[in-house]
């Protein structure tokens, strides 16, 4: 065999034979400080076995997909498929153990969105502006709450086809774009939304060269439903992913609950968060804001390839109403806001006399501080529930059965036990949402049917051995839930408690 400096001599040596042009092109250089960026940004997000309850909730629907589960059906949530397949596939290779392999597909994913915003950058305004577009991406995307950032959920996975949607429309690809714009809804539903900047350059690219835009129209129009028909194909329950995907969330993707200013804190504070984060380059872009204000017209842009960015502003609205849609305002769904900003604030400086370095400063600084706190972020909560999670372990079997009450679907993932009902979190059966406030929570506000098929689960598969009520002060506590009450009353003892959560096992 080779020996270590063999290899290295021949790697060298296949270096120098490639063309000058791919050993010093532009993305040979880019690509490796992008790559590098992304890998030193994201660490942190190895450093715990979940970060949020959404990745519990997706590690425990790819154990039960592996076992037989099926889709819309035995296994449910109000989340395209997309991501729940790709837990699944990389459980089937590496095991279900860790979750190390989703964090290093989301790495590669934040990798995908700063190459394609920086493609993006650099034809408008050239090279300086799309490496600057990808570092500042990649400096902006741990700009929130930790648990916002580190983890490997929705808005992650499908920031690399909403933005690649919106390059593919900028070169006129139409028939690609329509493809982008499916899997990006495919993975998340509000991605859909950048499907209005996509139209908006096929409307204003016919208008200025004179041309039909019916053509190029049907083109979005196939290349998104192609997609969606093979996944409704692939899918034995096609009628459960249209209720649950699209047409049965109206209840909780509304402005019921009550707490408007609660709803109202949240999305100020995450604004501001993101804000804070980003103000290297948004000062730039309010500056210039402004001073179009005062002149009354689009200031000059020389040098650049395209004058207007009527485009950008068009996909920042798209993504504003997106994270607004549901009126919950969770710090992940900001995630969607950071491609569109980071190009209009990459314009804003590439068109004026700001120079690059201290945008660049305040950006590595701002970002070091949120990978500081991702580091330090208080692990109180991680710890109550794996200690629960041991103590639901160490009081079962592998064959046994266990519900969570409340909205922490890791402690299935944590405690390696097969949940009893496909319901994995009490906000099916009672409308429960964190992000809104106590109205219309309870048992007769439940996803339809729900109860019903709770109690032929339970039928089913007998009592589960353990029940945990995760609920605390939440209006969906047992004693406002008679059926979830008289469980606990009949059945089960109490045999432990951690803060403000309670362990049951079956009475024998």
């Amino acid at each position: 065999m080779p020996t270590d400096s063999t290899t290295l001599t021949r790697l060298v040596a296949l270096y120098a034979r490639l063309p000058d042009r791919v050993r010093t092109g532009y993305w040979t250089r880019v690509v490796p400080v992008l790559t590098v960026l992304a890998v030193a940004t994201h660490i942190p997000s190895f450093l715990r076995p979940v970060w949020s309850p959404d990745e519990g909730y997706l590690a425990t629907q790819a154990r039960m997909l592996a076992d037989g589960g099926v889709l819309y059906d035995t296994v449910v949530d109000r989340k395209p498929p997309l991501l729940p397949w790709l837990y699944e596939a990389c459980f089937s290779v590496f095991g279900s153990l860790s979750l190390w392999p989703l964090r290093t597909l989301a790495i590669v994913a934040h990798l995908a969105t700063a190459l394609l915003l920086a493609s993006i950058a650099r034809s408008r305004w050239g090279n300086r502006a799309g490496g600057a577009a990808g570092a500042l991406y990649l400096l902006l995307s741990i700009g929130l709450s930790p648990e916002d950032t580190q983890a490997a959920t929705f808005e992650v996975f499908m920031l690399p086809a909403m933005v690649a949607a919106f390059r593919y429309a900028e070169r006129r690809r139409w028939l690609a774009a329509g493809i982008a714009v499916a899997i990006c809804s495919l993975t998340k539903q509000t991605g859909g939304a950048v499907l209005l900047p996509v139209l908006w350059m096929l409307f204003q690219d016919a208008r200025r060269r004179g041309v039909r835009w019916r053509p190029a129209l049907l083109k979005i129009g196939f290349g998104f439903a192609v997609p969606i028909a093979l996944v409704a194909v692939i899918l034995t329950k096609p009628k459960g992913f249209l209720f649950w995907v699209v047409t049965g969330s109206g209840d909780y993707a509304s402005l019921g609950g009550g707490a408007w200013w609660q709803m109202l804190g949240r999305a100020l504070g995450n604004s501001a968060i993101l804000a804070a984060a980003g103000l290297g380059f948004l000062l730039p872009l309010g500056r210039r804001l402004w001073l179009r204000y005062r002149v009354g017209r689009e200031l000059p842009t020389a040098g650049t390839s395209r004058g207007s960015t009527g485009d950008l502003w068009i996909f920042l609205f798209s993504s504003v109403v997106a994270v607004a849609t549901g009126f919950h305002f969770f710090g992940h769904y900001y995630l969607q806001l950071m491609p569109p900003l980071v190009l209009l604030g990459v314009g804003a400086v590439s068109v004026s006399a700001i120079s690059w370095r201290p945008v660049l400063a305040y950006s590595m600084v701002a970002s070091f501080a949120f990978w500081v706190l991702a580091v330090a972020w208080p692990g109180e909560q991680l710890s109550q529930t794996t200690a629960v999670a041991t103590a639901v372990a160490a009081r079962s079997t592998p064959k046994d059965t266990v519900l969570v009450w409340g909205m922490h679907p890791e402690l299935y993932y944590l405690s390696d036990r097969k949940p009893v009902t496909r319901y994995l979190t009490a906000g099916f059966l009672t409308n429960f949402s964190g992000g809104k406030g106590t109205a219309d929570v309870g048992e007769q506000y439940s996803v339809p049917d729900a109860w019903q098929t709770f109690d032929q689960e339970i039928n089913a598969k007998g009592l589960p051995e353990i029940v945990v009520d995760d609920s605390g002060n939440a209006p969906y506590q047992p004693t406002m839930v008679p059926v979830i009450e008289n469980l606990l009353d009949s059945h089960y003892d109490v045999v432990g408690a951690f803060g403000d959560t309670m362990v049951y096992r079956l009475r024998k």
